[in-house]
Protein backbone atom coordinates (compact mmCIF):
# COMPACT_ATOMS: atom_id res chain seq x y z
CA UNK A 1 0.00 0.00 0.00
CA UNK A 2 1.71 3.34 -0.95
CA UNK A 3 1.21 6.10 1.39
CA UNK A 4 1.81 10.26 1.37
CA UNK A 5 1.99 12.31 4.46
CA UNK A 6 1.90 16.14 4.53
CA UNK A 7 4.67 16.10 6.17
CA UNK A 8 6.47 14.92 3.46
CA UNK A 9 5.53 18.19 1.03
CA UNK A 10 7.86 20.42 3.62
CA UNK A 11 10.44 18.33 2.41
CA UNK A 12 9.88 17.92 -1.16
CA UNK A 13 8.05 19.45 -4.26
CA UNK A 14 4.38 18.10 -4.35
CA UNK A 15 3.20 16.87 -7.20
CA UNK A 16 6.35 14.92 -8.28
CA UNK A 17 4.03 11.70 -7.86
CA UNK A 18 0.84 11.59 -9.64
CA UNK A 19 -0.82 8.55 -7.36
CA UNK A 20 -1.42 10.66 -3.52
CA UNK A 21 -2.66 8.25 -1.34
CA UNK A 22 -2.61 10.57 1.39
CA UNK A 23 -4.57 13.81 1.93
CA UNK A 24 -3.92 14.77 5.22
CA UNK A 25 -1.33 14.20 8.26
CA UNK A 26 -0.73 10.99 9.63
CA UNK A 27 -3.68 9.45 7.02
CA UNK A 28 -3.22 6.38 5.03
CA UNK A 29 -6.04 5.54 2.58
CA UNK A 30 -6.17 2.06 1.03
CA UNK A 31 -5.92 0.95 -2.25
CA UNK A 32 -6.46 -1.96 -4.39
CA UNK A 33 -8.17 -5.43 -3.83
CA UNK A 34 -8.16 -4.06 -0.42
CA UNK A 35 -10.16 -0.92 -1.00
CA UNK A 36 -12.66 -2.49 -3.40
CA UNK A 37 -13.58 -4.95 -0.87
CA UNK A 38 -13.93 -2.64 2.25
CA UNK A 39 -16.13 0.22 0.25
CA UNK A 40 -18.15 -2.90 -0.99
CA UNK A 41 -18.41 -4.83 2.53
CA UNK A 42 -19.41 -1.29 3.97
CA UNK A 43 -21.96 -0.68 1.30
CA UNK A 44 -23.43 -4.51 1.30
CA UNK A 45 -23.97 -3.45 5.08
CA UNK A 46 -25.87 -0.34 4.44
CA UNK A 47 -27.66 -1.77 1.61
CA UNK A 48 -28.93 -5.03 4.15
CA UNK A 49 -30.08 -2.17 6.59
CA UNK A 50 -31.95 -0.38 3.93
CA UNK A 51 -33.35 -3.07 2.95
CA UNK A 52 -34.52 -4.49 6.56
CA UNK A 53 -36.77 -1.53 7.40
CA UNK A 54 -39.06 -2.47 4.07
CA UNK A 55 -38.83 -5.86 3.80
CA UNK A 56 -41.67 -6.95 5.94
CA UNK A 57 -44.33 -5.07 4.75
CA UNK A 58 -45.41 -7.51 2.27
CA UNK A 59 -44.79 -10.33 4.48
CA UNK A 60 -46.93 -9.01 7.63
CA UNK A 61 -50.25 -10.76 6.56
CA UNK A 62 -48.93 -14.24 6.43
CA UNK A 63 -47.00 -13.61 9.84
CA UNK A 64 -50.17 -12.48 11.32
CA UNK A 65 -52.21 -15.80 10.15
CA UNK A 66 -49.26 -17.95 11.85
CA UNK A 67 -49.13 -16.44 15.08
CA UNK A 68 -52.56 -15.37 15.44
CA UNK A 69 -51.34 -11.72 16.19
CA UNK A 70 -53.31 -9.54 14.16
CA UNK A 71 -52.85 -7.16 17.41
CA UNK A 72 -49.23 -6.77 16.97
CA UNK A 73 -48.83 -5.51 13.49
CA UNK A 74 -47.60 -2.35 14.37
CA UNK A 75 -45.00 -3.23 15.94
CA UNK A 76 -42.97 -5.10 13.86
CA UNK A 77 -42.25 -1.88 12.28
CA UNK A 78 -42.32 0.27 14.92
CA UNK A 79 -39.78 -2.47 17.18
CA UNK A 80 -37.23 -1.41 14.46
CA UNK A 81 -37.79 1.83 13.73
CA UNK A 82 -37.66 2.46 17.81
CA UNK A 83 -34.11 1.30 18.17
CA UNK A 84 -32.43 2.22 14.84
CA UNK A 85 -34.03 5.89 15.38
CA UNK A 86 -32.92 6.24 19.30
CA UNK A 87 -29.55 4.79 19.44
CA UNK A 88 -28.01 6.29 16.33
CA UNK A 89 -27.38 9.53 17.85
CA UNK A 90 -25.82 7.51 20.49
CA UNK A 91 -23.79 5.31 18.40
CA UNK A 92 -22.65 8.77 16.67
CA UNK A 93 -20.79 9.85 19.89
CA UNK A 94 -19.64 5.99 20.34
CA UNK A 95 -17.45 6.19 17.38
CA UNK A 96 -15.68 9.25 18.44
CA UNK A 97 -14.25 7.94 21.49
CA UNK A 98 -14.01 3.54 21.13
CA UNK A 99 -12.28 2.30 17.91
CA UNK A 100 -14.10 2.16 14.95
CA UNK A 101 -13.71 -1.13 13.50
CA UNK A 102 -15.13 -2.34 17.70
CA UNK A 103 -18.21 -0.82 17.47
CA UNK A 104 -19.31 -1.16 13.69
CA UNK A 105 -18.41 -4.73 13.84
CA UNK A 106 -20.60 -5.11 17.02
CA UNK A 107 -23.42 -3.41 15.94
CA UNK A 108 -23.15 -5.74 12.46
CA UNK A 109 -23.56 -8.54 15.30
CA UNK A 110 -26.12 -6.89 16.97
CA UNK A 111 -28.46 -7.03 13.20
CA UNK A 112 -27.09 -10.21 12.44
CA UNK A 113 -28.49 -11.42 15.96
CA UNK A 114 -31.39 -9.77 15.52
CA UNK A 115 -31.98 -11.14 12.19
CA UNK A 116 -31.80 -14.71 13.11
CA UNK A 117 -34.03 -14.51 16.02
CA UNK A 118 -36.60 -13.24 13.61
CA UNK A 119 -35.85 -15.81 11.71
CA UNK A 120 -36.49 -18.73 14.17
CA UNK A 121 -39.04 -16.38 16.00
CA UNK A 122 -41.36 -19.51 17.76
CA UNK A 123 -44.24 -16.59 18.64
CA UNK A 124 -44.92 -13.01 17.59
CA UNK A 125 -43.07 -11.71 21.05
CA UNK A 126 -39.90 -13.51 19.94
CA UNK A 127 -39.77 -11.74 16.47
CA UNK A 128 -40.76 -8.29 17.61
CA UNK A 129 -37.13 -9.23 20.25
CA UNK A 130 -35.13 -9.50 17.16
CA UNK A 131 -37.06 -6.94 15.31
CA UNK A 132 -35.51 -4.65 18.48
CA UNK A 133 -32.27 -5.97 18.63
CA UNK A 134 -31.99 -5.77 14.49
CA UNK A 135 -33.12 -2.05 14.89
CA UNK A 136 -30.44 -1.27 17.66
CA UNK A 137 -27.36 -2.88 15.45
CA UNK A 138 -28.73 -0.79 12.44
CA UNK A 139 -28.45 2.41 14.42
CA UNK A 140 -24.84 2.01 14.44
CA UNK A 141 -24.11 0.76 10.97
CA UNK A 142 -25.64 3.45 8.98
CA UNK A 143 -23.09 6.05 10.91
CA UNK A 144 -20.07 4.00 10.58
CA UNK A 145 -21.00 3.04 7.02
CA UNK A 146 -19.54 6.99 7.02
CA UNK A 147 -16.92 6.78 9.05
CA UNK A 148 -15.39 4.42 6.80
CA UNK A 149 -15.89 6.36 4.02
CA UNK A 150 -13.97 9.27 5.54
CA UNK A 151 -11.14 6.63 6.66
CA UNK A 152 -11.33 5.36 3.22
CA UNK A 153 -11.42 8.06 0.99
CA UNK A 154 -10.09 11.35 0.70
CA UNK A 155 -12.36 14.03 0.47
CA UNK A 156 -12.40 15.40 -3.24
CA UNK A 157 -13.27 11.51 -4.58
CA UNK A 158 -15.95 11.01 -2.22
CA UNK A 159 -18.77 12.23 -3.72
CA UNK A 160 -18.24 9.66 -6.63
CA UNK A 161 -18.86 7.28 -3.57
CA UNK A 162 -21.47 9.44 -1.61
CA UNK A 163 -23.95 8.90 -5.04
CA UNK A 164 -23.89 5.02 -4.86
CA UNK A 165 -24.48 5.45 -1.29
CA UNK A 166 -27.61 7.30 -2.06
CA UNK A 167 -28.74 5.62 -5.20
CA UNK A 168 -28.47 1.98 -3.28
CA UNK A 169 -30.53 3.12 -0.35
CA UNK A 170 -33.19 4.63 -2.75
CA UNK A 171 -33.05 1.45 -4.30
CA UNK A 172 -33.65 -1.10 -0.91
CA UNK A 173 -36.49 1.10 -0.25
CA UNK A 174 -38.45 0.13 -2.89
CA UNK A 175 -37.02 -3.69 -3.64
CA UNK A 176 -37.62 -4.34 -0.08
CA UNK A 177 -41.24 -4.83 -0.64
CA UNK A 178 -41.33 -6.97 -3.73
CA UNK A 179 -38.25 -9.19 -2.25
CA UNK A 180 -40.44 -9.86 0.82
CA UNK A 181 -43.77 -10.34 -1.44
CA UNK A 182 -41.41 -13.07 -3.33
CA UNK A 183 -40.26 -14.85 -0.28
CA UNK A 184 -42.98 -14.99 1.53
CA UNK A 185 -45.33 -16.35 -2.04
CA UNK A 186 -42.38 -18.81 -2.99
CA UNK A 187 -40.66 -19.56 0.19
CA UNK A 188 -41.39 -18.58 3.30
CA UNK A 189 -41.74 -15.11 5.34
CA UNK A 190 -38.67 -16.51 7.95
CA UNK A 191 -36.35 -15.65 4.78
CA UNK A 192 -36.76 -11.82 4.97
CA UNK A 193 -34.65 -12.02 7.67
CA UNK A 194 -32.50 -15.37 6.84
CA UNK A 195 -31.67 -13.24 3.82
CA UNK A 196 -29.01 -11.05 5.82
CA UNK A 197 -27.14 -14.16 7.47
CA UNK A 198 -24.96 -15.41 4.50
CA UNK A 199 -24.54 -12.16 2.82
CA UNK A 200 -23.99 -9.99 6.40
CA UNK A 201 -21.46 -12.36 8.25
CA UNK A 202 -19.20 -12.59 5.20
CA UNK A 203 -19.65 -9.07 5.53
CA UNK A 204 -18.97 -8.72 8.83
CA UNK A 205 -15.77 -10.99 8.61
CA UNK A 206 -14.67 -8.74 5.76
CA UNK A 207 -14.54 -5.64 7.73
CA UNK A 208 -12.83 -6.99 10.60
CA UNK A 209 -9.97 -8.22 8.85
CA UNK A 210 -9.53 -5.33 6.26
CA UNK A 211 -10.40 -1.94 7.94
CA UNK A 212 -7.53 -0.20 9.59
CA UNK A 213 -8.73 3.03 11.53
CA UNK A 214 -6.15 4.55 13.35
CA UNK A 215 -7.66 5.36 16.95
CA UNK A 216 -9.59 8.56 16.93
CA UNK A 217 -7.83 11.27 19.97
CA UNK A 218 -8.99 10.68 23.39
CA UNK A 219 -9.38 6.36 22.55
CA UNK A 220 -5.44 6.53 24.26
CA UNK A 221 -7.36 7.44 27.70
CA UNK A 222 -8.65 4.49 29.79
CA UNK A 223 -11.84 2.68 29.21
CA UNK A 224 -13.88 4.34 32.34
CA UNK A 225 -12.54 7.50 30.94
CA UNK A 226 -13.76 6.92 27.83
CA UNK A 227 -16.61 5.77 28.75
CA UNK A 228 -17.22 8.93 30.92
CA UNK A 229 -17.57 11.11 27.90
CA UNK A 230 -20.37 9.18 26.14
CA UNK A 231 -22.55 11.14 28.54
CA UNK A 232 -25.16 8.76 30.43
CA UNK A 233 -27.24 11.31 31.38
CA UNK A 234 -28.31 12.51 28.41
CA UNK A 235 -28.37 8.91 27.05
CA UNK A 236 -31.37 8.22 29.64
CA UNK A 237 -33.00 10.93 28.35
CA UNK A 238 -32.98 11.00 25.01
CA UNK A 239 -33.71 7.13 24.06
CA UNK A 240 -36.77 6.98 26.16
CA UNK A 241 -37.76 10.53 24.81
CA UNK A 242 -37.09 9.43 21.22
CA UNK A 243 -38.86 5.79 21.63
CA UNK A 244 -42.12 7.46 23.56
CA UNK A 245 -42.54 10.36 20.77
CA UNK A 246 -42.60 7.32 18.61
CA UNK A 247 -45.26 5.66 19.93
CA UNK A 248 -47.40 8.67 20.53
CA UNK A 249 -46.47 8.97 16.57
CA UNK A 250 -47.44 5.08 15.52
CA UNK A 251 -50.88 5.28 17.44
CA UNK A 252 -51.89 8.69 18.01
CA UNK A 253 -55.12 9.11 15.84
CA UNK A 254 -55.21 5.98 14.42
CA UNK A 255 -55.65 3.04 17.47
CA UNK A 256 -56.41 5.60 19.83
CA UNK A 257 -57.59 9.18 19.82
CA UNK A 258 -54.92 12.20 19.99
CA UNK A 259 -57.11 13.27 23.39
CA UNK A 260 -56.43 9.77 24.95
CA UNK A 261 -54.95 9.41 28.36
CA UNK A 262 -52.63 7.20 27.16
CA UNK A 263 -51.37 9.74 24.05
CA UNK A 264 -51.29 12.37 26.53
CA UNK A 265 -48.80 10.86 28.83
CA UNK A 266 -46.46 9.98 26.79
CA UNK A 267 -46.37 12.81 24.46
CA UNK A 268 -45.79 14.97 28.24
CA UNK A 269 -42.93 12.20 28.78
CA UNK A 270 -41.37 12.67 25.43
CA UNK A 271 -41.56 16.09 25.52
CA UNK A 272 -40.13 16.21 29.12
CA UNK A 273 -37.24 13.85 28.17
CA UNK A 274 -36.46 15.72 24.98
CA UNK A 275 -36.08 18.94 26.94
CA UNK A 276 -34.14 17.56 29.97
CA UNK A 277 -31.46 15.89 27.09
CA UNK A 278 -31.23 19.29 25.50
CA UNK A 279 -30.29 21.19 28.82
CA UNK A 280 -27.88 18.09 29.70
CA UNK A 281 -26.22 19.09 26.02
CA UNK A 282 -25.86 22.87 26.95
CA UNK A 283 -24.80 21.64 30.63
CA UNK A 284 -21.87 19.48 29.99
CA UNK A 285 -21.05 20.70 26.63
CA UNK A 286 -17.68 18.56 26.06
CA UNK A 287 -19.74 15.02 26.68
CA UNK A 288 -22.80 15.95 25.05
CA UNK A 289 -24.15 13.20 22.87
CA UNK A 290 -24.88 16.11 20.40
CA UNK A 291 -22.44 18.77 21.18
CA UNK A 292 -24.03 22.31 20.58
CA UNK A 293 -20.85 23.77 18.63
CA UNK A 294 -21.58 20.92 15.93
CA UNK A 295 -25.47 21.79 16.00
CA UNK A 296 -25.20 25.18 15.35
CA UNK A 297 -22.27 24.81 12.61
CA UNK A 298 -24.54 26.60 9.85
CA UNK A 299 -24.03 23.94 7.55
CA UNK A 300 -24.66 21.18 9.80
CA UNK A 301 -27.64 22.88 11.20
CA UNK A 302 -28.88 23.45 7.88
CA UNK A 303 -28.07 19.98 6.44
CA UNK A 304 -29.98 18.84 9.24
CA UNK A 305 -33.36 20.95 8.14
CA UNK A 306 -32.80 19.23 4.71
CA UNK A 307 -32.54 16.20 6.03
CA UNK A 308 -35.81 16.19 7.83
CA UNK A 309 -37.73 17.60 4.96
CA UNK A 310 -36.25 15.15 2.52
CA UNK A 311 -37.25 12.59 5.47
CA UNK A 312 -40.92 13.75 5.25
CA UNK A 313 -41.76 14.10 1.56
CA UNK A 314 -39.34 11.58 0.83
CA UNK A 315 -41.30 8.74 2.94
CA UNK A 316 -44.79 9.79 2.31
CA UNK A 317 -44.50 9.08 -1.63
CA UNK A 318 -42.96 6.02 -1.00
CA UNK A 319 -45.59 4.95 0.93
CA UNK A 320 -48.69 6.67 -0.35
CA UNK A 321 -48.01 6.34 -4.39
CA UNK A 322 -48.65 2.82 -3.76
CA UNK A 323 -51.59 3.19 -2.05
CA UNK A 324 -52.78 5.37 -5.23
CA UNK A 325 -51.59 2.64 -7.16
CA UNK A 326 -53.57 0.04 -5.86
CA UNK A 327 -57.08 1.96 -4.95
CA UNK A 328 -57.42 4.70 -8.01
CA UNK A 329 -55.49 2.17 -10.49
CA UNK A 330 -56.69 -0.67 -9.13
CA UNK A 331 -53.47 -2.44 -9.42
CA UNK A 332 -52.10 -5.53 -7.60
CA UNK A 333 -49.62 -5.12 -4.31
CA UNK A 334 -46.77 -6.38 -6.00
CA UNK A 335 -47.30 -4.34 -9.11
CA UNK A 336 -47.37 -0.77 -7.54
CA UNK A 337 -44.53 -1.31 -6.10
CA UNK A 338 -42.79 -1.69 -9.72
CA UNK A 339 -44.59 1.41 -10.90
CA UNK A 340 -42.44 3.21 -8.51
CA UNK A 341 -39.54 2.25 -10.42
CA UNK A 342 -39.31 5.82 -12.64
CA UNK A 343 -38.86 7.58 -9.27
CA UNK A 344 -36.19 5.15 -7.73
CA UNK A 345 -34.35 4.27 -11.07
CA UNK A 346 -33.90 8.29 -11.71
CA UNK A 347 -33.30 8.90 -7.72
CA UNK A 348 -30.12 6.43 -8.15
CA UNK A 349 -28.95 7.89 -11.27
CA UNK A 350 -29.07 11.01 -10.50
CA UNK A 351 -27.07 10.70 -7.06
CA UNK A 352 -24.17 8.53 -8.71
CA UNK A 353 -24.45 11.22 -11.45
CA UNK A 354 -24.02 14.03 -8.82
CA UNK A 355 -21.56 12.53 -7.77
CA UNK A 356 -19.57 12.51 -10.24
CA UNK A 357 -20.15 16.07 -11.07
CA UNK A 358 -19.40 17.02 -7.43
CA UNK A 359 -16.08 15.78 -7.64
CA UNK A 360 -15.18 17.45 -10.71
CA UNK A 361 -16.35 20.98 -9.95
CA UNK A 362 -15.96 21.15 -5.60
CA UNK A 363 -19.13 22.07 -4.63
CA UNK A 364 -22.04 20.09 -3.78
CA UNK A 365 -24.80 23.08 -2.54
CA UNK A 366 -25.80 24.29 -6.44
CA UNK A 367 -26.80 20.75 -6.86
CA UNK A 368 -28.71 21.08 -3.45
CA UNK A 369 -30.23 23.70 -4.07
CA UNK A 370 -31.51 22.59 -7.84
CA UNK A 371 -32.52 19.33 -6.59
CA UNK A 372 -34.61 20.63 -4.05
CA UNK A 373 -36.53 23.35 -6.67
CA UNK A 374 -37.02 19.82 -9.05
CA UNK A 375 -38.53 18.23 -6.00
CA UNK A 376 -41.05 20.78 -5.40
CA UNK A 377 -41.69 20.99 -8.90
CA UNK A 378 -42.25 17.26 -8.69
CA UNK A 379 -43.98 16.87 -6.19
CA UNK A 380 -46.18 19.92 -7.13
CA UNK A 381 -47.02 17.69 -10.56
CA UNK A 382 -47.91 14.71 -8.54
CA UNK A 383 -50.69 16.90 -6.43
CA UNK A 384 -52.37 16.55 -9.75
CA UNK A 385 -53.30 13.33 -10.05
CA UNK A 386 -56.75 12.28 -10.47
CA UNK A 387 -58.57 9.41 -11.48
CA UNK A 388 -58.20 9.49 -14.91
CA UNK A 389 -54.41 10.66 -15.01
CA UNK A 390 -52.51 8.73 -18.17
CA UNK A 391 -49.38 6.27 -17.54
CA UNK A 392 -47.40 8.95 -19.08
CA UNK A 393 -48.00 11.19 -16.24
CA UNK A 394 -47.24 9.62 -13.33
CA UNK A 395 -44.05 8.32 -14.74
CA UNK A 396 -43.08 11.64 -16.16
CA UNK A 397 -44.02 13.31 -12.93
CA UNK A 398 -42.20 10.49 -10.90
CA UNK A 399 -39.12 11.10 -13.23
CA UNK A 400 -39.27 14.78 -12.39
CA UNK A 401 -39.27 14.50 -8.32
CA UNK A 402 -36.77 11.39 -8.45
CA UNK A 403 -34.04 13.14 -10.61
CA UNK A 404 -34.68 16.39 -7.75
CA UNK A 405 -34.32 13.73 -4.69
CA UNK A 406 -30.62 12.29 -6.11
CA UNK A 407 -29.52 15.61 -6.64
CA UNK A 408 -30.59 17.01 -3.06
CA UNK A 409 -30.39 13.79 -0.63
CA UNK A 410 -26.78 13.14 -0.53
CA UNK A 411 -25.86 17.07 -0.02
CA UNK A 412 -26.25 17.38 3.69
CA UNK A 413 -23.59 14.17 4.71
CA UNK A 414 -21.67 15.87 1.86
CA UNK A 415 -21.29 18.80 4.29
CA UNK A 416 -20.49 16.86 7.44
CA UNK A 417 -17.77 15.75 5.93
CA UNK A 418 -16.48 19.18 4.55
CA UNK A 419 -16.98 21.44 7.97
CA UNK A 420 -16.49 18.76 10.27
CA UNK A 421 -13.03 17.25 11.92
CA UNK A 422 -12.84 13.66 11.33
CA UNK A 423 -13.47 12.15 14.87
CA UNK A 424 -16.99 14.56 14.56
CA UNK A 425 -17.94 13.27 10.77
CA UNK A 426 -19.92 10.49 12.37
CA UNK A 427 -22.07 12.52 14.94
CA UNK A 428 -22.55 14.77 11.70
CA UNK A 429 -23.84 11.89 9.92
CA UNK A 430 -25.98 10.39 12.95
CA UNK A 431 -27.41 13.77 12.85
CA UNK A 432 -28.64 13.57 9.63
CA UNK A 433 -29.64 10.02 9.46
CA UNK A 434 -31.43 10.76 12.94
CA UNK A 435 -33.39 13.39 10.99
CA UNK A 436 -34.25 11.49 8.34
CA UNK A 437 -35.64 8.22 10.32
CA UNK A 438 -37.47 10.38 12.90
CA UNK A 439 -39.55 12.45 10.62
CA UNK A 440 -39.93 9.53 7.96
CA UNK A 441 -41.80 7.57 10.95
CA UNK A 442 -43.41 11.19 11.72
CA UNK A 443 -45.27 11.83 8.24
CA UNK A 444 -46.07 8.32 8.01
CA UNK A 445 -48.33 8.81 10.52
CA UNK A 446 -49.24 12.31 9.49
CA UNK A 447 -50.04 10.91 6.42
CA UNK A 448 -52.07 8.32 7.85
CA UNK A 449 -54.26 11.02 9.91
CA UNK A 450 -54.21 13.23 6.75
CA UNK A 451 -55.50 10.45 4.88
CA UNK A 452 -58.19 8.79 7.36
CA UNK A 453 -59.73 12.73 8.24
CA UNK A 454 -59.90 13.02 4.56
CA UNK A 455 -61.65 9.84 3.94
CA UNK A 456 -64.22 10.59 6.49
CA UNK A 457 -65.23 14.11 5.32
CA UNK A 458 -65.38 13.04 1.97
CA UNK A 459 -67.08 9.80 1.98
CA UNK A 460 -69.70 10.61 4.60
CA UNK A 461 -72.20 11.55 1.85
CA UNK A 462 -72.18 8.30 0.12
CA UNK A 463 -75.40 6.75 0.63
CA UNK A 464 -74.81 3.48 2.54
CA UNK A 465 -71.15 4.38 3.54
CA UNK A 466 -69.72 2.93 7.02
CA UNK A 467 -68.00 5.39 8.93
CA UNK A 468 -66.48 2.79 11.45
CA UNK A 469 -65.08 1.09 8.10
CA UNK A 470 -63.18 3.90 7.17
CA UNK A 471 -61.42 4.15 10.71
CA UNK A 472 -60.64 0.35 10.78
CA UNK A 473 -59.42 -0.20 7.39
CA UNK A 474 -56.14 -1.63 6.80
CA UNK A 475 -56.09 -1.91 2.87
CA UNK A 476 -55.86 0.57 0.60
CA UNK A 477 -58.94 -0.95 -1.56
CA UNK A 478 -61.13 -2.42 1.14
CA UNK A 479 -63.32 0.65 1.83
CA UNK A 480 -64.09 0.91 -2.08
CA UNK A 481 -65.08 -2.77 -2.27
CA UNK A 482 -67.95 -2.00 0.47
CA UNK A 483 -69.56 0.66 -1.43
CA UNK A 484 -72.55 0.01 -3.80
CA UNK A 485 -71.43 -0.31 -7.69
CA UNK A 486 -73.12 2.74 -8.79
CA UNK A 487 -71.60 4.73 -5.69
CA UNK A 488 -68.11 3.69 -6.76
CA UNK A 489 -67.02 6.78 -8.85
CA UNK A 490 -67.83 8.96 -6.31
CA UNK A 491 -66.42 6.99 -3.80
CA UNK A 492 -63.34 6.49 -6.41
CA UNK A 493 -63.06 10.25 -6.97
CA UNK A 494 -63.02 11.21 -3.43
CA UNK A 495 -60.51 8.34 -2.12
CA UNK A 496 -58.03 9.95 -5.07
CA UNK A 497 -58.88 13.74 -3.62
CA UNK A 498 -57.62 12.65 -0.29
CA UNK A 499 -54.67 11.20 -0.84
CA UNK A 500 -53.90 14.23 -3.67
CA UNK A 501 -54.09 16.02 0.08
CA UNK A 502 -51.90 13.88 1.57
CA UNK A 503 -49.51 14.76 -1.32
CA UNK A 504 -49.65 18.17 -0.85
CA UNK A 505 -47.75 17.68 2.75
CA UNK A 506 -44.96 17.00 0.57
CA UNK A 507 -45.11 19.05 -1.56
CA UNK A 508 -45.10 21.75 1.46
CA UNK A 509 -42.14 20.05 2.93
CA UNK A 510 -40.63 20.00 -0.18
CA UNK A 511 -40.78 23.69 -0.16
CA UNK A 512 -39.53 24.31 3.34
CA UNK A 513 -36.41 22.20 2.48
CA UNK A 514 -35.39 25.33 0.30
CA UNK A 515 -33.85 28.03 2.68
CA UNK A 516 -31.88 25.17 4.16
CA UNK A 517 -30.62 24.23 1.01
CA UNK A 518 -30.19 27.84 0.29
CA UNK A 519 -28.70 28.54 3.94
CA UNK A 520 -25.81 25.73 3.06
CA UNK A 521 -22.42 27.07 3.17
CA UNK A 522 -20.34 26.82 -0.21
CA UNK A 523 -17.77 24.83 0.76
CA UNK A 524 -15.45 23.16 -2.05
CA UNK A 525 -14.24 19.35 -1.72
CA UNK A 526 -11.45 19.75 -4.07
CA UNK A 527 -9.84 22.12 -1.44
CA UNK A 528 -7.80 19.13 -0.40
CA UNK A 529 -7.82 17.25 -3.35
CA UNK A 530 -4.01 16.05 -5.02
CA UNK A 531 -2.10 19.11 -4.60
CA UNK A 532 -0.69 20.11 -8.26
CA UNK A 533 3.05 20.85 -8.81
CA UNK A 534 4.20 24.44 -7.85
CA UNK A 535 5.01 26.45 -10.97
CA UNK A 536 8.33 27.60 -10.05
CA UNK A 537 9.20 29.62 -12.91
CA UNK A 538 5.85 31.78 -12.13
CA UNK A 539 6.89 32.08 -8.47
CA UNK A 540 10.33 33.29 -9.48
CA UNK A 541 8.47 36.20 -11.70
CA UNK A 542 6.61 36.84 -8.89
CA UNK A 543 9.15 37.17 -6.04
CA UNK A 544 11.35 39.43 -8.42
CA UNK A 545 10.49 42.65 -6.48
CA UNK A 546 12.96 42.17 -3.21
CA UNK A 547 12.03 44.19 -0.76
CA UNK A 548 8.36 42.46 -1.17
CA UNK A 549 9.68 38.92 -0.95
CA UNK A 550 11.76 40.13 2.17
CA UNK A 551 8.55 41.76 3.70
CA UNK A 552 6.36 38.12 2.85
CA UNK A 553 9.08 35.58 3.86
CA UNK A 554 9.04 36.20 7.57
CA UNK A 555 5.44 36.29 7.78
CA UNK A 556 5.51 32.88 6.16
CA UNK A 557 8.45 31.31 8.19
CA UNK A 558 6.47 32.86 11.35
CA UNK A 559 2.97 30.93 9.95
CA UNK A 560 5.23 27.92 9.62
CA UNK A 561 6.43 27.88 13.39
CA UNK A 562 3.32 28.78 14.70
CA UNK A 563 1.99 25.58 12.97
CA UNK A 564 4.83 23.58 14.02
CA UNK A 565 4.41 24.45 17.02
CA UNK A 566 0.66 22.99 17.54
CA UNK A 567 -0.10 20.12 20.01
CA UNK A 568 -1.82 17.53 19.12
CA UNK A 569 -4.63 17.88 20.75
CA UNK A 570 -5.11 21.42 18.79
CA UNK A 571 -4.19 19.06 15.29
CA UNK A 572 -6.70 17.28 15.85
CA UNK A 573 -9.17 19.87 15.53
CA UNK A 574 -8.59 20.61 11.98
CA UNK A 575 -10.63 19.60 9.44
CA UNK A 576 -9.71 18.38 6.11
CA UNK A 577 -9.37 21.89 5.10
CA UNK A 578 -7.29 22.96 7.21
CA UNK A 579 -4.69 19.91 6.97
CA UNK A 580 -5.05 21.64 3.21
CA UNK A 581 -4.32 25.11 3.77
CA UNK A 582 -1.19 24.06 5.56
CA UNK A 583 0.06 21.87 3.61
CA UNK A 584 -0.46 24.44 0.70
CA UNK A 585 1.61 26.92 3.18
CA UNK A 586 4.44 24.66 3.37
CA UNK A 587 4.74 24.46 -0.83
CA UNK A 588 4.71 28.03 -1.11
CA UNK A 589 7.54 28.57 1.93
CA UNK A 590 9.51 25.80 -0.11
CA UNK A 591 8.80 27.20 -3.45
CA UNK A 592 9.71 30.79 -1.84
CA UNK A 593 13.08 29.66 -0.31
CA UNK A 594 14.09 28.36 -3.67
CA UNK A 595 13.17 31.45 -5.49
CA UNK A 596 15.27 33.30 -2.50
CA UNK A 597 18.01 31.47 -3.09
CA UNK A 598 18.18 31.84 -6.69
CA UNK A 599 17.47 35.96 -6.67
CA UNK A 600 20.50 36.12 -4.11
Amino acid sequence: MATHTAKDDSSQQVGEKKDFKRQDADKVYPSGPKFILLIISAFTAMFLVSLDKMIITTAIPQITDEFQSKGHVGWYGTAYLLTNCAFQLVFGKLYKFLPVKTIFVASLLLFEAGSAICGVAPNSIALIFGRVIAGLGAGGILPGVMMIIVYAIPLHKRPKYQGFFGALFGVASVLGPTVGGAFTTHVTWRWCFYINLPIGLPVMALIFFLLDIPDQPGTESSLEHRLKQVNILGFICLVPGIICLCLVLQYGGTTYNWNDGRIIALFVVSFVLLIAFALVQLWLPDQAILPPRIFIQRSIASGFWVSLCVGAHQTIFLYYLPIWFQAILGKPAVESGIDLLPMVLLTAAAAILNGQLVSAIGYYTPSLIIGVCLTAIGAGLLTTFGVDSSQGKWIGYQILYGLGLGLASQAPNMAAQAVLAKQDVAIGASLMFFAQTLFGAIFVSVGQNVLDNQLTDRLRDIPGMNHDLINKSTGATSILDNIDTKYRALALEAYNDALRVVFQVALYMTCLALPGALALEWRSVKKNGPAKKPDTNHAEKGLMNSSEQKASAPRVEESMQQAAGCSAADESKFTDGDVAVAASRSEATHVATQSQGKIA
